[in-house]
């Protein structure tokens, strides 16, 4: 459990659970949210003992609105008072940090929406590698709505979720997108009953915690580097990647109970 109480960290057999824990105020990133948030993610991100993250919020309405504007126009007024442009340097300090350690963990993250997921709790989702939606959830990029631009990495990673001409709309023209439209442009992977949720996305993230890590960071890894690169260098990078991942303990133990016909028990290394 985080200091803050506002993002809960538990970490049980090597899943780590990080739970955005403002239902109040709809899970809105107010400074010390942000602060416990980078702080959990970086951890679970560095600890050789997690082997998946799940990345929930507490409460049915939201998963996460983003920025709390309420704490947001106070310290937008102090700025103007001092003549200084602290409060922007969020972006800097706290978001960029912590979508680089979701979509940079050498590990599987999934994201449980449970409710609206709206600026950078959009940018949280698509951060994840794999994302396990609330029927009754919605996704909203609001920057627009409250004159700004992307933040959170969504202008890199929504474009490459449902190609560059419907992200100029979604951001141009932000509006609710219910958990059916989002499974059906790439946001949701898959969509379940809000009450089953919660089991749903723990049984996906720990099936995940049990399988061959080095091969899942090796996946992740590949997949970010193909959308940047040719081809060309993209199969220079899978050799590289491949043979890691063929030395790894886990290929030894999934060849070997293949071949005998068993279940592989993995251990991450």
């Amino acid at each position: 459990m985080s200091m803050a109480d506002t993002v809960l960290y538990e970490v049980s057999d090597g899943l780590a659970t990080i739970t955005l824990n403002r239902p109040g105020a709809m899970n809105a990133m107010n400074t010390e949210t942000k602060v416990a948030l980078r702080e959990a993610v970086r951890s679970a991100a560095a600890d050789d003992a997690v082997r998946a993250v799940l990345l929930t919020a507490a409460g049915e309405r939201a998963f996460c609105v983003g920025q709390d504007l309420k704490e947001h126009i106070g310290l937008l007024a102090a700025d103007r008072e001092t003549g200084s442009a602290d409060t922007m340097s969020t972006v800097s300090e706290h978001y960029n940090p912590i979508v680089r350690a979701l979509a940079g963990a050498g590990k599987p993250v999934v994201a449980a929406v449970n409710g609206v997921a709206a600026g950078a709790g959009l940018g949280f989702a698509l951060a994840a590698d794999y994302r396990i939606v609330a029927d009754t959830a919605a996704f909203n990029t609001s920057f627009a709505g409250v004159a700004l631009t992307a933040d959170s990495g969504v202008s890199w990673t929504l474009p490459r979720v449902v190609g560059p001409g419907r992200a100029g709309d979604l951001l141009l023209f932000p509006r609710s997108i219910g958990a059916q439209e989002a499974y059906e442009l790439g946001i949701a992977n898959r969509v379940v009953p809000a009450a089953e949720l919660r089991a749903e996305a723990e049984k996906t993230a720990r099936t995940l915690a049990e399988g061959p890590t080095v091969a899942y960071a090796a996946l992740k890894e590949s997949i970010a580097y193909g959308l940047t690169h040719s081809l060309s260098e993209t199969l220079d990078k899978e050799d590289e990647l491949q043979s890691r991942a063929g030395a790894s303990q886990d290929h030894a133990i999934a060849v070997r109970a293949f071949v005998e016909k068993e279940k592989p028990k993995y251990l991450g290394r």
